[in-house]
């Protein structure tokens, strides 16, 4: 089985980008499911209905978010409502939504799991608790995480934490695609950061000239989401579905 796990798509650009490319790559990579984390996916950041139905229209089967999960107001009750859209599992029990879903594909089950790191982040529930909570209820051989988090070293630890008990966890947040892709020696498939879907020529998918302005002045700036060509990053990772081990990951930059 080969799931493709995409990097933060920015703003309507990288929506649009996405669209365009990603019924090809499915076919020429012979992809059985998609993962795209959509948390900045509307314009201003954060997630809307509009913006998320825009996702699964253009081929993702489930959408992941992070700390702008709930950036805009208007979304909160499509995490109750929608199965695929999730917020990550260690928020409060009261936040609208939910950071686990199983998709049934027919032939065989795939869980996805989202949860978010606490290291430079906001306050929130262990991501190695909440991870080992949600595994003691069963969860399909075939499982895998997003995890939306700033430190590679807290990234890096929670893989190998949950190495041979995943089929692959993949880092999302940053913005900036990282070369560490791997198997951790008990087969789950390993990469720090998958990247960005949005334009090239910018800080994050944000116009430079905001980024520097905010860095100098430290004054508050209203971002404005960058123009021009774009970028989709991602990963595939090949798991064995016989044992739920990852054969291989395969970074992805397409322009």
């Amino acid at each position: 089985m080969n799931i493709l796990a995409i990097g933060d798509v920015v703003g309507s650009i990288g929506c649009r980008f996405l669209r365009s490319h990603l019924p090809t790559l499915k076919k020429l990579k012979a992809i059985d499911l998609v993962i795209v984390n959509g948390e900045n996916s509307a314009d201003g950041n954060g997630l809307t209905p509009v913006s998320v139905q825009y996702l699964f229209d253009s081929g993702a089967d489930v959408v992941t978010s992070g700390n702008h999960s709930f950036r805009r107001r208007e979304s909160y009750d499509l995490y109750d409502s929608c199965e695929t859209l999730l917020r990550p599992a260690n928020f409060p029990p009261s936040a609208p939504g939910k950071g686990f879903c199983v998709v049934d594909m027919g032939r065989i089950q795939v869980g996805v799991l989202n949860l978010m790191g606490v290291v430079y982040m906001e306050s929130m529930e262990s991501p190695f608790d909440c991870a080992d909570r949600i595994l003691a209820k069963g969860v399909p051989k075939i499982t895998v995480v997003d995890f939306h988090a700033e430190a590679t070293g807290e990234k890096r630890s929670f893989a190998w934490y949950l190495d041979g008990r995943v089929s692959a966890v993949f880092g999302t947040h940053t913005h900036v695609q990282t070369a560490d892709e791997c198997v951790l020696p008990k087969g789950t498939g390993y990469i720090s950061d998958l990247g960005m879907t949005g334009p090239i020529d910018s800080v994050l998918g944000v116009k430079p000239e905001l980024t520097i302005q905010k860095m100098r002045t430290k004054m508050p700036v209203r971002f404005a989401i960058a123009e021009g060509a774009c970028r989709i990053d991602g990963a595939i990772f090949s798991v064995d579905e016989s044992t739920g081990k990852t054969i291989s990951v395969e970074r992805l930059e397409i322009r």
